[in-house]
């Protein structure tokens, strides 16, 4: 059975913005989620100051949850530069909170690694690399965007800091759901990245175009349950959709339960 952390988004953003994270974590406890992934775009600037974050990491930890820092901003910029402040930023705010996963997008990446500095940053950071250190994973994640949600680019990615003896120091998270908007196949993506997933994002995907949108799996989900046969079986996995706002809890301990047995 894998652990399944569930994303704070799956609560809906009003209710994140309306009561904050630390008030779902009893309801994401209950049912059955071992993790709590806490996301910077539902946090105003209070929020993220290290006090706050120590304190949410505290509560979240009273819950029995391990945490995940999530945050929108980039690895590489859009000129294919590695952003040291956002990184340097992200695993700072992911110390504060405990997390053993820090997420950002992957961005501009076009080629160039920059792998012995990242591999720097991350030792000067405090981040877990590979199997050492205690700090924060790194992990980036395929987006919606042509720009950071393209298959070519992982593998590249991960070509580069093999090439430049920076294998390992970063994995990815895996969202089976988002290669969708580029137009990406997933079970061709899942194949090719599996040795560098270390956290799944699972959601299904309505609608085509720019009416596409992001709903719970099915059950019998065929493109999910084909994805996390092909992706680690032993890996966290994230529940990334929206859960009925009638029955919040009901339908978080089914999609927990339907998850980690996937």
């Amino acid at each position: 059975m894998a652990e399944v952390a569930i994303v704070a988004s799956a609560f809906g953003a009003q209710a994140i913005w309306r009561d904050g994270h630390a008030a779902w974590s009893r309801t994401a406890r209950r049912a059955g989620a071992q993790a709590f992934e806490v996301r910077r775009e539902l946090m105003d600037d209070a929020q993220v100051q290290p006090e706050a974050l120590r304190a949410l990491g505290l509560a979240l930890a009273g819950e029995g949850l391990w945490r995940v820092w999530s945050t929108p901003d980039s690895l590489y910029g859009e000129d294919g530069a590695l952003d040291e402040a956002a990184l340097s930023a992200a695993v700072a705010a992911g110390r504060a909170l405990g997390a053993r996963f820090v997420k950002l997008q992957l961005g501009g990446f076009s080629g160039d690694a920059h792998a012995a500095r990242l591999a720097a940053l991350l030792e000067q950071l405090g981040a877990r690399t590979g199997e050492a250190g205690d700090g924060p994973r790194v992990v980036v994640e395929n987006g919606q965007l042509e720009q950071g949600g393209k298959l070519a680019q992982f593998i590249d990615l991960f070509n580069a800091l093999r090439d430049g003896g920076a294998g390992g120091v970063i994995a990815m998270t895996f969202d089976i759901g988002n290669w969708q908007w580029p137009g990406e196949p997933p079970l061709l993506a899942a194949a090719a990245l599996a040795p560098h997933v270390e956290y799944i994002h699972c959601k299904a995907v309505a609608g085509e175009g720019a009416r596409r949108f992001v709903t719970a799996p099915a059950d019998d989900d065929p493109l999910c349950r084909a994805a996390l046969a092909l992706l680690p079986g032993h890996v966290p996995r994230g529940i990334e959709f929206p859960f009925d706002p009638a029955r919040v809890a009901d339908a978080a301990a089914h999609y927990v339960e339907w998850l980690a047995a996937a």
